[in-house]
């Protein structure tokens, strides 16, 4: 038997991922691979794979630009492998 902890994230996934792929599905998973702080200081779209990232300040890019590799990971967990294939970041 699994601890709750470990299903909830799993089926969570298994519920988004077969929604039909729109803006506000996109923004959730956002908030979600990033947290509420930097889901707040930026915007985001997804264009052709190419999810662009519109941040408030240079700082918030940068502190995006950091993690990219690990958003893109949970983004690519939460959507989908073939969704995101890449982060830009603009300020």
């Amino acid at each position: 038997m699994l601890p709750l902890v470990h299903v909830m994230p799993r089926a969570l996934r298994q519920i988004v991922r077969a929604a039909p792929l729109s803006h506000g599905k996109v923004d959730f998973a956002w908030q979600v691979a990033v947290g509420a702080a930097m889901a707040r200081a930026s915007a985001v779209r997804l264009e052709d794979g190419v999810l662009i990232v519109e941040a408030q300040t240079p700082q918030w890019g940068s502190a995006v630009m950091r993690a990219s590799s690990t958003i893109l990971s949970r983004l690519q967990g939460t959507l989908g492998a073939d969704v995101v294939r890449e982060i830009r970041v603009r300020t």
